[in-house]
């Protein structure tokens, strides 16, 4: 998806042209998951629309055999899903002679691309990746044996894949044996279900009423499990059929994904005069997702810090009372955790707390007392988060130049009456960072890192701008102009399983920094 953005159209218009997008749409806008559409074509050969899908899978293959964007270390496990969804298409047996041997290549140059990646890594920190992974490995060297003993298919080698340096084989069976003895899985175990499910005993097999964790792989790797009943069956049947009408008989790795875009998107533009259809959009959203109880990213999914952040933040910018009380079922003493049981912390999840607690206690005086020493412990938190060079990094993107802008804006908003040494720093970083062209990013220049490159050097400027920021700052709007006119795809730098990029979301950061950029001149 593109950023298209005239100049001739207003900066409400084209909010408000978002914003309908995002309220007419109750799926979201990502594109699908090479990595889920492929465990969805492993478990489920009884759902319509395979053909499409092994199509999907032939046609996403790079010229070195890999799957996935991003960097080859991203590659690991879309490349792994791929390889392992065709060995199982190939097991079945029910395809084309011409069919066969193009899954037969596709499987032989997959394999040769993930013993060329390099043996350690170091691998991205994308969810449940360390049961992900192994499950993998196991389920494709269990398929190269038993398909080395078929006659009828061109020779596949029987070479098996090691696990990966920095992963454990025994990683889902040791999840499954700890909460077998515990007799409960743990909600945040739903959306990845599919990477253990090969170990889970019946009875601590999910039953749910929607997709499992939000998640289509998950749901077809439940219902496809010994133990899955016809009546389980006939529900993923229907519910995975709504996702892939859809999303063209494909799948992405969340679903629906209407609550964390409708949440992102409105932060982004509500900061800025909106028309009052428009804001009442979005004092509708919020209305619709703020939940004293912890909000959730999906059905299925567990309540976290980061979207309920996000609801308070909004609910606080579009004059809506509702407090950040929620938060506190996530507060360790120092910080918050994104979900109950979360092993490693969110920059960004706590910057964005941070900056729900300043907005609604400037909003609401009288609870400073209540919010004000969760903030001062918050901020102190980020600010030793940050990295020596002066930026900072997170598990849910790719990009340090996300989790930069997020924790800059925080603590920019918390010190509003002086510019904070952290901020400082990372805005030295930042402008050091600069491509030729204008734009910012850590694989090339992008025009959704551009904008958060942008902002950081903004919440730096609120007093003084600086001139090596100014002449920044210019080059950046030229170069985001340039991209508005000729198109340019979004990159996938989000982390999930694998990478995605939220189209809306990132088209709504874009365009607010483009007005901010536009207004500056005033």
């Amino acid at each position: 998806m593109s950023t298209s953005t005239p100049t001739s159209t207003s900066y409400a218009d084209q909010a408000t042209t978002l914003v309908a997008r995002a309220d007419q749409d109750s799926w979201g806008t990502v594109q699908p998951s090479l990595y889920e559409t492929a465990r969805v074509l492993s478990a489920a050969p009884w759902l319509p629309g395979e053909p499409r899908r092994i199509a999907y899978l032939l046609e996403q293959q790079a010229p070195d055999g890999s799957w996935g964007e991003g960097p080859e270390p991203y590659r690991l496990l879309p490349t792994l899903s791929a390889v392992e969804a065709a060995l199982a298409v190939l097991q079945r047996g029910a395809t084309s002679t011409q069919a066969t041997g193009q899954l037969t290549n596709a499987v032989n140059s997959g394999l040769a691309a993930l013993r060329a990646l390099p043996p350690a890594g170091p691998w991205p920190d994308t969810a449940a990746a360390e049961i992900l992974v192994p499950s993998l490995v196991t389920e494709i060297n269990k398929q190269l044996d038993i398909l080395a003993t078929r006659e009828d298919l061109p020779d596949l080698g029987n070479r098996g894949l090691p696990v990966p340096v920095g992963y454990q084989a025994s990683a889902p069976a040791h999840v499954a044996r700890r909460y077998e003895s515990a007799g409960r899985l743990p909600v945040k175990f739903h959306h990845t279900f599919e990477g253990i499910t090969s170990y889970i005993p019946a009875a601590l097999t999910p039953d749910t009423e929607s997709l499992l964790g939000s998640s289509p792989a998950a749901t077809a790797a439940r219902a496809a499990s010994p133990t899955a009943t016809a009546a389980t069956t006939a529900k993923a049947i229907t519910d995975l059929t709504a996702v892939a009408q859809r999303y063209g008989g494909l799948f992405p790795e969340a679903a629906p994904f209407h609550v964390v875009e409708r949440l992102w998107v409105a932060a982004a533009l509500a900061r800025a005069h909106l028309p009052t259809d428009t804001l009442r959009t979005i004092r509708r959203w919020a209305e619709d997702i703020y939940d004293p109880q912890g909000v959730r990213g999906a059905p299925g999914l567990m309540i976290d810090a980061d979207d309920t952040a996000m609801a308070v933040l909004v609910s606080s910018l579009v004059g809506l009372p509702h407090d950040p009380a929620p938060l506190e079922l996530f507060h360790n003493g120092s910080h918050y955790d994104c979900y109950i049981g979360e092993d490693t912390g969110s920059v960004t999840a706590n910057a964005h707390a941070l900056q729900a607690l300043v907005s609604y206690m400037r909003h609401h005086p009288t609870a400073h007392d209540t919010y004000g020493p969760r903030a001062a412990k918050l901020s102190d938190w980020l600010t030793t988060q940050q990295q020596p060079e002066g930026h900072w990094t997170d598990k849910w993107h790719a990009s340090p130049y996300y989790a930069t802008e997020r924790s800059v804006t925080a603590l920019a908003q918390y010190f509003s009456h002086h510019t904070p040494q952290a901020v400082q720093a990372a805005a030295a970083w930042t402008a050091g960072t600069q491509h030729s062209d204008g734009s910012w990013g850590i694989w090339g220049g992008t025009v959704e890192e551009t904008a958060y490159a942008v902002k950081i050097l903004l919440s730096a400027d609120t007093s003084t701008p600086q001139p090596q920021h100014t002449r920044a700052l210019d080059l950046a709007e030229t170069y985001l102009h340039t991209a508005s006119h000729t198109g340019h795809q979004h990159p996938a730098l989000w982390h999930d399983k694998t990478l995605y990029a939220p189209t809306l979301m990132i088209e709504a950061e874009v365009l607010a920094v483009r007005e901010i950029l536009r207004t500056r001149h005033n």
